[in-house]
């Protein structure tokens, strides 16, 4: 009697990313339950039958991405405010913006339309900090996409105290857990817009319950001045006195990190967002990737909200980031293309505290890949498979994207919604955003 799976995908060169750096060829992979329950030699597949079996010959099959830092409500602001610094940005543009334009059907809309984005660019997961948390899950949810959200943190009342941010936290963990593919995160958003109380306390509430922290840092040369000359250290200094690093962190940016905090976080749980794209669009600086490697800090790649990016394309940040650090560190062989490839698949999974499902193909994980197509012009002729991923492919080639095993993309082509409805919404809220603009 054949043993009998909700999926097979057979054939393909199959990119484990597991300890070992496994590439499998004439293999099959069985899926049950949203999980992966066994990969096999082909030669074994007469014994094996599926509700849906997949053709994967002539394909690549790799972990599905994982974005480590996101803003998925400002997909609507792309391409609104560029050339210009971090502060002016803000400032001047996107806060002033959002204090008009944003509320909970924007944030659901937009939410809807970055995370079908995410998933044809081969995204499963994304790290995500913003507000009306509720409707973004609700957004990731309907498209089939798995989220850690987090309220972004900006204390304009100091009068305010800590207990309602904790409370506010409380009730979107609880919130999450209706939700299977969506997690949440405690998220102050920077040193600069948050107190030292609430700092202190975010970190003491958040290792009394075990949650991620989310937070900006490090993110300008201007940041790290300020924090200077305001509290006498530097910015991971000033949290990590706060209690910070005895959690588990993901800063984003961590561009103008010492060498001596990099040693500090090291040393910890914590993790680093790089998010190149975005910081060499605001010129903000360059992370320091060869320092981080020196002294074993885990990082990941963000893509940062698309206003300051401005696309969601993983594999091309991924590429932008390998070749940029070549040239600063005048080093060919920094960042080879495997390695590469592990800081948005296991290494990226590792920063947010999900290796344990998630970032390889491994029996026991959550089936969440994407299956490539190679027989077209840009992927041809395929010698290296991770160089061929990080140097030549675009995102835009996913065929095939799985979430906890379930399609979500086929064919190229969105499962859940449909790509003319989007577009059709986005269009309609520029006509809004051009008004508030001209106000």
């Amino acid at each position: 009697m054949k043993k009998h799976y909700e999926h097979i995908i057979k054939g393909g060169t199959i990119l484990c990313m597991d300890a070992s750096f496994r590439v499998l060829e004439d293999h099959f992979i069985c899926i049950d339950g949203g999980k992966i329950v066994d990969i096999l030699p082909l030669e074994l597949i007469g014994d094996y039958e599926a509700d849906y079996l997949q053709n994967g010959f002539d394909c690549l099959i790799i972990p599905a991405l994982i974005n480590a830092h996101s803003h998925l409500p400002m997909t609507y602001f792309r391409g609104l405010a560029d050339d210009m610094a971090l502060n002016k940005w803000l400032g001047e543009y996107i806060w002033p913006l959002e204090a008009r334009m944003v509320n909970a059907d924007f944030v659901y809309d937009a939410s809807l339309h970055g995370a079908a984005e995410m998933l044809k660019n081969g995204i499963c997961l994304t790290n995500d900090m913003y507000f009306h948390c509720e409707r973004i899950v609700q957004a990731c949810s309907r498209v089939g996409m798995r989220v850690i959200v987090s309220d972004a943190i900006i204390e304009r009342d100091s009068n305010v105290g800590t207990a309602l941010y904790e409370a506010r936290m409380l009730d979107l963990q609880d919130y999450c857990q209706d939700f299977p593919l969506a997690d949440c995160a405690f998220a102050p958003h920077a040193i600069y817009t948050c107190s030292k109380d609430l700092l202190q306390s975010a970190a003491e509430f958040a290792l009394k319950h075990n949650w991620l922290l989310h937070t900006h840092l490090s993110e300008t040369r201007g940041e790290l001045e300020d924090c200077l000359k305001t509290h006498g250290t530097r910015p991971l200094d000033y949290l990590a006195d706060l209690g910070w690093l005895e959690n588990k962190c993901l800063f984003a940016h961590g561009v103008w990190l010492s060498p001596e905090e990099l040693k500090r976080l090291g040393k910890s749980n914590s993790a680093v967002a790089v998010c190149t794209d975005s910081n060499l669009k605001l010129a903000s600086g360059f992370a320091p990737l060869k320092a981080m490697n020196e002294h074993g800090v885990c990082y990941a790649l963000g893509s940062d909200g698309v206003a300051s990016n401005n696309n969601l394309d993983l594999l091309e940040e991924l590429s932008t980031t390998a070749k940029l650090h070549k040239t600063l560190t005048a080093d060919p062989e920094f960042m080879p293309a495997r390695e590469a490839f592990a800081h948005i698949t296991i290494e990226a999974a590792k920063a947010l505290g999900k290796e344990d499902s998630l970032g390889s193909l491994e029996i026991g994980k959550a089936a969440d890949l994407c299956i490539i197509d190679t027989q077209n012009l840009q992927s041809s002729p395929l010698y290296n498979p991770y160089s061929q991923l990080l140097y030549a492919m675009g995102s835009h080639q996913m065929r095939d994207v799985m979430v906890d095993g379930t399609y979500v993309v086929k064919n190229y082509q969105l499962v859940n919604l449909d790509e003319a409805e989007l577009v059709h919404t986005a269009n309609e809220y520029k006509v809004k955003i051009i008004k508030e603009l001209n106000k």
